[in-house]
């Protein structure tokens, strides 16, 4: 077994991102981890800051989330080290996975960020996605910093009912 849990802990964020075919979530990383008592946050930063500075992981922050990709280096890394995961650990990530994917997948499918416009205002940029496949985008002018953060953080639960709207609207 490993002598560093660290390692460990590396080798199962690389795992899991390697089972599912779409980036998780700093957040959905954590919330496996930090359940299972795995580890504390703490060293969950340090471990996925590690696998970032090393190249294994590609973190993009997006407003108020961070989305996790596995690189090419991190897949190489993992096929060789994967057999340090036990047989346990990975059928939990496994059931895990299987259990969620469609809350996991949801949850990153749905994106919303906002940026200062050239006129002074500020601009919603909202994206909609199943399978990679963008359903809708949508970029809302508005006044304030704070307006465009709320239609950001609205549009993770209502993006489902302003689809079907428009869709009925324009159909």
């Amino acid at each position: 077994m490993l002598q560093d849990p660290l390692t460990l802990y590396k080798l199962i964020i690389l795992y899991m991102l390697d089972r599912v075919a779409f980036p998780l979530t700093a957040a959905q990383v954590s919330d496996f981890l930090l359940e299972r008592d795995y580890t504390n946050f703490l060293t969950l930063q340090q471990a996925l800051g590690e696998l970032s500075e090393a190249g294994m992981v590609d973190a993009r922050s997006l407003h108020n989330r961070t989305y996790l990709y596995l690189t090419e280096e991190g897949r190489s890394t993992l096929r060789y080290f994967e057999n340090r995961i036990s047989p346990a650990i990975r059928e939990e990530i496994g059931s895990y996975l299987r259990e969620n994917e469609m809350s996991l997948r949801n949850e990153v499918s749905v994106q919303g960020d906002y940026y200062k416009a050239v006129s002074g205002g500020y601009e919603a940029h909202l994206v909609a996605k199943d399978r990679g496949e963008r359903l809708i985008e949508l970029t809302l002018s508005v006044p304030t910093k704070e307006t465009a953060a709320s239609i950001c953080d609205n549009w993770q639960t209502k993006n489902q009912e302003i689809y079907q709207y428009l869709i009925r609207q324009l159909f």
